[in-house]
């Protein structure tokens, strides 16, 4: 099996877009940090993220757990095909990097990675939100990346350093092996009402509080709607 690999690093700015006399949901303003471009150069890698990448939604995005979204560039030879729109490519889900060599079930919580000078560790899956539904303009965007399960997944940082792309990184621990990403996925959106997975996966030390949270709350009979996450303000 070759190692894991990445490709491509992305950065960016927030960005301002839409009309304020809109009418269709879909062109009215919104900001995001999502349209990156590609660094080729070495780049240092913070606890917070990439040196001079922005968010634009600091209360869902971004921070120490969301420090580096990762996201495999095989996914995109399924969502050309998916969504009709042969030019989208690597950078388009606003990941920071894109990996080859790992996916959702080949990668774990708590995976931890020497990457360049860095050491980054796997902390949560990636919920997606109705960003990149607004950017596509496909309403429903958000929930067929959530039901496919190509989510992607983030990196806290542990060591801070610089790094550069084309690399290749070195898994030095895996600690869960149980909860890959696929797994966690699975427990979060389709066994619902397995309580005694959501318990488990909640136990897991290494998985990211807000994570935890929701779990939490779920076994205690409190359940949250995905609605507002997936669709946002790209319906009226």
């Amino acid at each position: 099996m070759e190692e894991p690999f990445v490709h491509k690093i992305f950065t960016g700015k927030v960005k301002q877009m839409g009309n304020p006399n809109a009418r269709n949901p879909m062109d009215k303003p919104w900001e995001s940090g999502m349209f990156k471009s590609e660094v080729e150069a070495q780049i240092w890698l913070g606890k917070n993220g990439f040196s001079g990448d922005e968010v634009a939604d600091k209360k869902n995005h971004g921070g120490p757990e969301k420090a580096v979204f990762a996201y495999p560039i095989k996914h995109y030879t399924y969502w050309k095909q998916d969504l009709e729109q042969p030019m989208i490519d690597a950078g388009a889900m606003g990941e920071n990097i894109s990996v080859l060599e790992m996916d959702e079930y080949t990668v774990c919580i708590g995976d931890t990675y020497q990457f360049g000078d860095a050491i980054i560790q796997v902390s949560q899956p990636r919920q997606p939100c109705w960003k990149p539904a607004r950017r596509f303009r496909v309403k429903d965007f958000a929930l067929r990346i959530q039901n496919s399960g190509k989510t992607g997944w983030y990196f806290r940082v542990l060591e801070e350093g610089h790094v550069i792309s084309r690399i290749d990184i070195e898994l030095l621990d895996r600690p869960y092996p149980q909860w890959t990403i696929a797994a966690c996925n699975e427990v979060m959106h389709i066994y619902k009402d397995d309580l005694r997975l959501a318990q488990q996966l909640a136990a897991c030390e290494l998985l990211a509080e807000n994570w935890k949270r929701t779990l939490n709350k779920r076994l205690r009979g409190q359940s949250s709607s995905i609605e507002k996450r997936v669709f946002g303000p790209n319906e009226e």
